[in-house]
């Protein structure tokens, strides 16, 4: 009987492992809570995405994950030693990201995750992988918001757990309604019948919505923000940090990032921005 050779750990995980290994030899001296302890030994990951945002992570009606982040995740988990079949997907709101990562039901999130300051006092962040900045949804037929000032006296959308809202308010209009959803679709739905204004969030979420329906949504104004987005694990997880920021500049350096960037937001028009530089960690 033919054995199955034995499963090989990717480039990034072993460098790393050299790198820290405290015995000679290449074998893993990551902690056992460590994200590359969990791909080594169980050979299966726990990724947070989220399932209904167009362009960056959605799951079809035939069940398949595509995107953007999906993309990064996949390619992260792979550089991790893990195959596509091996993956758990798990759809996580934005207020529950923290302590999804912090609880364990999740080994990492790809999922628009900005970094800020106060996010990593309970997370731990890799990356950016991307560089994008918060803007204005529309319904096509408007004409009377052309920016973040436009909206005083307006209703202005955004999910709960998101700050791109309050930053309006606070920055722009002040006499602005909020209104919150616990997903973007719902936003966009809201969007759609009237309900509210306009939505907003980082211009590459809403570039997504554009391309499901151009008939029907338009980006308006400029970028008024700057968002980078990270890959979130655990926090003091230094060698799995180390280890996702090598295989984000992988997914860079063998343009695997842009033709993924091309391929999902490509159609709305979204200009696909440079490569980040990865100095998280």
């Amino acid at each position: 009987m033919r054995l199955a050779p034995p499963r090989r750990r990717s480039a990034p995980v072993l460098a790393w492992c050299c790198l820290l290994g405290l015995l000679a030899g290449c074998g893993s001296s990551a902690p056992e809570d460590s994200l590359i302890t969990k791909a080594e030994e169980t050979g299966t990951l726990t990724i947070g995405i989220r399932f209904g945002q167009p362009g960056l992570s959605k799951r079809t009606v035939d069940g398949r994950f595509v995107g953007f982040d999906v993309d990064v995740a996949r390619f992260v988990a792979t550089e991790l030693g893990v195959s596509e079949e091996n993956i758990r997907w798990r759809d996580v709101v934005a207020a529950d990201r923290e302590s999804a990562i912090r609880t364990g039901a999740v080994d990492y999130i790809v999922g628009t995750y900005s970094i800020t300051d106060k996010r990593k006092k309970e997370v731990a962040f890799a990356g950016p992988y991307f560089d994008t900045g918060q803007s204005l949804l529309v319904r096509l037929s408007s004409d009377d918001i052309e920016g973040p000032e436009s909206l005083n006296g307006k209703r202005l959308c955004s999910v709960t757990g998101s700050t791109s809202a309050q930053q309006v308010k606070d920055r722009f209009a002040r006499a602005v309604e909020l209104v919150e959803y616990p997903r973007y679709a719902d936003c966009v739905t809201a969007l759609l019948a009237g309900l509210v204004d306009a939505v907003t969030t980082d211009e590459a979420i809403l570039a997504g919505y554009v391309t499901q329906n151009p008939e029907l949504l338009k980006i308006v104004g400029e970028q008024f923000s700057e968002e980078r987005y990270g890959v979130g694990l655990r926090k003091g997880d230094r060698e799995g940090q180390a280890a996702v920021n090598e295989a984000i500049k992988k997914m860079i350096e063998t343009r695997e990032w842009r033709r993924s960037l091309q391929h999902n937001l490509g159609e709305s028009g979204y200009r696909i921005p440079k490569p980040p530089a990865v100095t998280e960690g």
